[in-house]
């Protein structure tokens, strides 16, 4: 097990006897060296093919001296914002500024400024002036066309454009940056490096392309043309896939923004080799005397098996990220992280998660996408799943055996987000039986989202009859293992196509079902999705459909409160809702009223838990639910 740490400072770098560094790369996180943050990934892949890499882990944006630390390296920067937008990292859906940042020290918040990529490639041009800069990382590669920006409530450019950069690494990077490294360290000018599948970059006009092109939307136009914004979206939503996906092109002045085709995904044994790169998998111990880095608590004993979504929520930013394509790492190469899980200080015998971005995808969703891509005129799983899906947990479920024989390891957890319709697809019950008997921790966690076909058709989900044969099923699985175990159901207000009778109705199937959520989360616009382009346009950009959209605050909050009907404090909000919604029925004392009229006299206080998800032949109330 690795014990070395990467250089943080001058003298972490002159130990090594290291004059200067290749790369400085520059994060908006707290340096944690685990294979779950992207600037630990990529800087042990560039050294473990022999490139010099120095961290510059939150530096002091407020001037050019910190971005000094290392001098001026031999290739260039890499900068990322870190693992997420840092504007959602600082901000709310109703736009407060958090408390905490998990990846900050300490959890603290203020150690990265608000768009950390753009205020960091301009204090390195400040420090050093025409030095190559490689952006990456979510916060770019959500933001690499001309996008809808929530927080400003307005278009902005390419972060191409704001930022300065001279290139941005898209996607999951570690093809295009070895490639990227390789070229700069043969002497190739930035400026030339132009055929790098999974970038995107500047070009003079009438400049040759690489690639075959669509697009040529100019940005000045897309800026005042809600329509044409949302059909640009869509085009740049079909064009990511590594197979069939072709360039794409916008115009900015006498500027060309080209994003070269998407990198292939990294196969089974290119991703067994990046995992068993040698991470010291903990935070810096430099952090310790601030109570180190909240982020690594949830990862530090979990496991990461696979890549890529075909899920195809619209809400999720999966598909424009990581790519619809699954691959996934060999068993043999997740037991032995296993094993080493086993010797890390602190661990009790439990692996927390085996997962991923979805935990019960393995492959890709049919043989016809290694071949052919993904579908650009549809989704794998919704509104119902494609008549070519493979569905298979065979391998998962001897995965996880695989790892519960493990020397050491008492339990192990999947605590990622399980795609539950493909789950009750599985006419083998093998693996749903395993899940419920060995590896649920009381609470499963699922997404439902919401019960109105409407809603549900517009977020890119299956239709709630699917949902509610999940529920039937892991009821009577958990029924005859002799547990009592509760689903958490996530749910989430005001997504474009929800009004208030939708909502209304979302809240009479919640208790119906006893279903009491703690917490509800209101949608939240952020680069890179197709709900966010709704939002944004009343446009659904897939289909070109007009889409009702909740920008008022006020019925945000009404809607809101209709999922948390049983709070007291809510009461008058949700007899508002109703009255608006048409649905004073549901105002009242009777069984199937959500709230009492206004000048009643309160009801006898109920005791026991409130549910979560129980299905209604259960019989059975829920714990509360963490969501």
């Amino acid at each position: 097990m690795n014990t070395t740490f990467l250089p943080i400072s001058r003298r972490d770098m002159e130990s090594r006897g290291w004059d200067v560094p290749d790369f400085v790369y520059v994060t908006g996180d707290a340096y944690v060296d685990h294979p779950t943050f992207g600037a630990a990934l990529l800087s042990r892949l560039l050294e473990r093919e022999g490139f010099r890499v120095a961290i510059l882990a939150q530096p002091d944006f407020r001037s050019a001296e910190d971005f000094r630390r290392f001098g001026l390296p031999r290739l260039g920067f890499l900068v990322t914002a870190g693992n997420i937008d840092s504007m959602v990292a600082h901000y709310t859906v109703a736009k407060h500024r958090r408390a905490t940042d998990y990846y900050s020290p300490g959890g603290k918040p203020g150690r990265r400024p608000d768009r950390a990529v753009t205020v960091y490639c301009k204090r390195i041009r400040e420090a050093f002036g025409d030095v190559p800069i490689v952006i990456g990382g979510l916060e770019a590669s959500l933001r690499r066309f001309a996008h809808y920006d929530y927080w400003d409530d307005k278009m902005r450019p390419s972060i191409l454009v704001e930022s300065g950069a001279d290139l941005l690494s898209y996607g999951m990077g570690e093809r295009a940056i070895l490639r990227i490294a390789s070229l700069l360290d043969r002497g190739v000018p930035i400026r030339k490096i132009r055929d790098v599948r999974g970038t995107a970059y500047l070009a003079d006009a009438g400049e040759k392309l690489h690639f075959d092109a669509v697009g040529g939307w100019d940005y000045e136009q897309l800026r005042h043309d809600k329509r044409l914004y949302a059909r640009a979206f869509g085009a740049q939503y079909r064009e990511q896939d590594a197979i069939t996906g072709r360039a794409i092109t916008e115009k900015y002045g006498d500027k060309l923004l080209v994003q070269n085709p998407p990198q292939p995904p990294l196969e089974r044994e290119e991703l067994d080799a990046l995992y068993e790169l040698p991470f010291v998998r903990d935070y810096h111990p430099v952090y310790r005397s601030e109570g180190g880095v909240p982020a690594i608590e949830e990862v530090k004993f979990s496991i990461t098996h696979n890549r890529g979504c075909f899920g195809g929520c619209n809400f999720c930013a999966l598909a424009f990220h990581q790519g619809r394509s699954v691959r996934s790492r060999s068993i043999e190469s997740v037991v032995r992280e296993a094993e080493l899980l086993t010797h890390l200080p602190g661990f009790k015998g439990f692996i927390h998660d085996v997962g991923g971005p979805t935990a019960n995808f393995r492959y890709p969703a049919c043989e016809q996408q290694i071949k052919n891509g993904v579908c650009t005129n549809r989704k794998c799983l919704a509104p119902t799943p494609c008549k070519n899906l493979r569905v298979d947990h065979s391998e998962y479920l001897e995965l996880l055996r695989r790892v519960e024989r493990v020397p050491g390891v008492k339990k192990v957890f999947i605590r990622s987000g399980i795609r539950y319709d493909y789950l009750i697809y599985d006419k083998d019950e093998s693996f749903f039986r395993k899940l419920v008997r060995d590896h649920v921790s009381g609470q499963l966690k699922v997404a439902p989202e919401h019960c109105c076909d409407n809603v549900l058709s517009l977020m890119g989900k299956p239709g709630v009859d699917v949902y509610d044969r999940f529920c039937k099923a892991f009821f009577r699985l958990t029924a005859a293992c002799g547990k009592e175990q509760y689903l958490v159901p996530y749910l989430m207000s005001s997504h474009p196509g929800s009004t208030l009778q939708d909502a209304a109705t979302l809240a009479c199937y919640l208790k119906r079902n006893h279903c009491r959520p703690e917490q509800v989360q209101d949608f939240y616009p952020t680069p890179g999705t197709a709900s966010t382009v709704m939002y944004y346009t009343g446009i659904n950009p897939l289909t070109g459909k007009k889409v009702y959209v909740v920008t008022d605050p006020h019925e945000k909050a009404l809607q809101r409160a209709l999922l948390q009907w049983s709070r007291p404090q809510n009461a008058e909000l949700v007899r508002e809702a109703l009255i608006r919604a048409n649905r004073r029925d549901l105002i009242g004392t009777g069984g199937k009223c959500l709230v009492r009229p206004k000048n009643a006299p309160a009801s006898r206080p109920r005791h026991g838990r409130g549910g979560t998800g129980a299905h209604p032949d259960s019989n059975k109330k829920g714990g509360k639910s963490k969501k």
